[in-house]
């Protein structure tokens, strides 16, 4: 079984920042993608950025750009994403996802992390 555990969310004023943080555990042989994904209120969950095998990160959503910045450390089996200049709208819910293959002949599967809040005030 693989378990993903997320931290580091939290409240912050505009403009502040804050890191969160995903760590895989259990039984891996690899791990593919590392994926975070927010939930803002009233809306469906939303892909932000993918970090591929060589720590390549891709941001699928525009309005953090610049802003944000995901990262991964296969080492710890863990995932980051380094948020700065936040913003009101970028209150939610965060959640990362991890495609984790459990032995060199399995195929890979996806597993998502519980979710952690974060909260800007203006």
């Amino acid at each position: 079984q693989v378990q993903l555990v997320e931290s580091g969310g939290g409240s912050v004023q505009a403009g502040g920042s804050l890191t969160l943080s995903c760590t895989a555990s259990g039984m891996i042989f690899s791990i593919n993608a590392m994926v975070w994904y927010r939930q803002i209120p009233g809306t469906h969950r939303v892909r932000i950025a993918v970090i591929d095998t060589t720590g390549r990160a891709r941001y699928t959503d525009s309005s953090v750009e610049g802003r944000f910045t995901a990262s991964r450390d296969d080492t710890k089996k863990t995932t980051f994403l380094q948020m700065n200049n936040l913003r009101p709208e970028d209150t939610g819910i965060y959640s990362c996802y991890m495609s984790v293959q459990t032995s060199s002949e399995s195929a890979l599967v996806g597993y998502w992390g519980q979710g952690t809040q974060v909260t800007v005030s203006s």
